[in-house]
């Protein structure tokens, strides 16, 4: 609904229907020979939607001699007009004019991804100078200015750190629910936002060199190659205006009668071919939009009906993307689990880190109680936090905490943590007044439908394939309980490009499946797109050509098949308008046809093409 408001809003389109509108009413008049006015009112019919027709049909010849469906309609408007069958030319412009519509209301565009992209782009720097700071345009940043990032800004350019210790979450480029931990001698990103303690860091790679900048060029670029549709009858429009004017022309030197010749344009006229395709794909929309999908792009469900491939990301997609407390482990005997896990939750109550929410969050869905207050708390960024709970001085974080305060983690602490770090979760350390004393484990939850939808996909005939940002071991975990074969870990948005374009020019065709501005590039540059509508980026569903509005994967299996099917009976729709044109035709080189019943029975097969389309709008396929 949206999109037809959307088009509405173009004046062309407005005038597009009010024309049809009105040419309707005037060819019902004149079929029941009603007319108030003194002549046909099927003339309104040739003159509002048969003159567009005949404009578009010469600027194409005499601009490129481009030979379109319209040459032969504006051949048979024309014919018809002569030889004084104005119905059969108002009804023919008619119908050309309602499918031209269909397809463009099927084909409509919105795009706006690359402006909000653009506005995440660092407009300042602080430049560090002998005489202390100034605030300069991040694209006057030259290699090798020092920089300070305070907590919350953006990272301005590429650069190294030379001084402080924080988290950055590199989202924007990586797609990572959770900030990483960064100190002295790490890279950081432009684009990515610094959590919690300021840094001083060098920049490297400044202006257009940027990561944020070479984002922006990939998603401009990435869909450069990627087809569009293009109306059956156009393709074959040459082809037809041949076999049309040939067998027009023989049919007249060798009957003498011009009518027949008439007829035989009129018949031949690709309407049916020209529905064929758009109310196949409205129709294929309607039924997708009732399955949680909104189709932004005419083409994409043709297109998804081919893929060969399809790629996930995890974070966001396959996952939740929100960490949850897995597992926790004690190694003292006198601070049982749930003891341990409480004094975390208290710990970590007043931490603005996503890990310490998630402890929290955890807790009190677990347990339903109301986590107590500490009595003090300090956060260590880059590290962890310290908290006193009770009386009891808590640590919480990384082994660079617990070295930092003298604290070893003894064989049978880290023997155990090996196993879940296997699995790809986070470990947060806790001592217990100044003893090592357990972690709790941390990981992304699956979405509950993500089995079902792989395998689905599966059936389909397509290979799932995850492509991610995470770390190697989460991947491979994730991948593992999916049953998915083929995983690339640890990948940045020009990684996730080149191996769907690498696939692609081996000859398949990938759909993408994302989330996060950094699927953007990937969404573009993918045969299909389907950014997750939910959760997902602005960003990410701007660049893509299908949303999942609810973000539940579990219909995905029904859009591959709905595509295929949709794709089935456009064929169906192609050969059974090309038959009936080629017996209309028959019928009419023997005369049994006149151009107005030409015309009713030529544009019968227009009807019942929208009817055997109107059939996917409720499709579904059996179990």
């Amino acid at each position: 609904m949206e999109k037809l408001e959307e088009l509405l809003e173009k004046g062309g389109t407005k005038k597009d229907i009010l024309f049809l509108v009105v040419s309707g009413i005037a060819l019902l008049l004149s079929i029941l020979d009603v007319s108030p006015l003194p002549f046909d009112m099927a003339w309104i019919a040739i003159v509002l939607c048969g003159i567009p027709i005949l404009l578009e049909a010469v600027i194409g010849l005499v601009t490129a001699f481009d030979i379109r469906a319209d040459v032969l309609v504006s051949l048979a408007l024309i014919a018809s007009v002569i030889i004084g069958e104005i119905f059969a030319a108002g009804e023919v412009a008619f119908i050309m004019q309602l499918g031209a519509l269909l397809e463009d209301l099927t084909v409509a565009r919105a795009r706006a991804g690359i402006e909000k992209l653009v506005h995440l782009t660092p407009r300042t720097a602080r430049r560090l100078t002998g005489s202390g700071e100034e605030t300069i345009p991040a694209e006057e940043v030259q290699k090798g200015d020092l920089l300070r990032v305070l907590p919350g800004e953006t990272v301005p350019v590429d650069g190294v750190i030379l001084s402080g210790q924080t988290s950055v979450s590199q989202a924007v480029m990586t797609g990572e629910s959770l900030p990483v931990d960064k100190g002295p001698g790490d890279e950081v990103s432009s684009g990515t936002v610094n959590q919690f303690g300021s840094f001083d860091m060098e920049a490297v790679r400044v202006g257009e060199d940027r990561s944020i900048q070479r984002m922006i060029r990939l998603v401009q670029s990435a869909d450069a190659g990627k087809a569009q549709i293009v109306r059956t009858a156009d393709r074959w429009a040459t082809w037809i205006v041949v076999i049309a004017l040939t067998a027009a022309v023989l049919t007249w030197l060798i009957t003498g009668e011009i009518i027949r010749a008439v007829t035989i344009l009129v018949v031949f006229c690709p309407c049916a071919l020209v529905l064929a395709t758009p109310t196949a794909i409205m129709a294929a929309v309607g039924n997708a939009t009732k399955h949680g999908f909104l189709v932004r792009e005419g083409d994409a469900l043709e297109r998804l009906a081919s893929v060969s491939h399809i790629t996930f990301d995890k974070t966001g997609t396959l996952t939740k993307g929100t960490p949850q407390v897995a597992a926790v482990k004690s190694i003292l005997p006198d601070c049982p689990e749930d003891a341990l896990y409480r004094l975390a939750a208290c710990t970590e109550l007043r931490s603005e880190h996503p890990l310490g929410k998630a402890v929290v969050q955890s807790w009190r869905d677990s347990s339903g109680e109301t986590v107590p207050a500490p009595d003090s708390f300090e956060m260590l960024p880059g590290r962890g936090v310290r908290a006193v709970c009770g009386g009891t001085d808590i640590l919480a974080g990384n082994p660079a905490l617990f070295s930092e305060n003298g604290i070893s983690l003894p064989d049978e602490l880290t023997g155990s943590a090996r196993t879940w770090l296997d699995e790809g979760c986070t470990l947060i350390y806790l001592a217990v007044n100044g003893t090592a004393a357990g972690f709790l484990a941390l990981s992304d939850t699956l979405r509950e439908d993500a089995p079902r939808a792989v395998q689905g996909v599966k059936q389909a005939g397509v290979i799932p394939v995850l492509l991610t940002g995470d770390n190697e071991k989460a991947a491979r975990h994730t991948a593992s309980l999916l049953s998915i074969s083929e995983v690339h870990a640890s990948c940045l948005p020009e990684d996730k490009l080149n191996w769907i374009d690498d696939c692609q020019k081996k000859g398949g065709k990938v759909c993408m499946i994302g989330d996060g501005i950094n699927d953007a590039p990937a969404l573009r540059k993918s045969f299909a797109g389907i950014a997750m509508g939910g959760v997902g980026s602005d960003i990410a569903v701007d660049a893509a050509d299908i949303a999942l509005v609810d973000d539940g994967l579990k219909e995905l299996p029904h859009l591959l098949f709905l595509s295929k099917r949709m794709m089935r009976t456009i064929k169906y729709n192609l050969t059974f308008s090309m038959t009936l044109n080629f017996i209309a035709i028959i019928l009419a080189i023997t005369g049994i046809l006149n151009p107005v019943a030409g015309a009713l029975v030529h544009n019968s097969g227009s009807v019942l093409v929208i009817l055997n389309s109107a059939l996917l709008l409720k499709w579904k396929k059996k179990a």
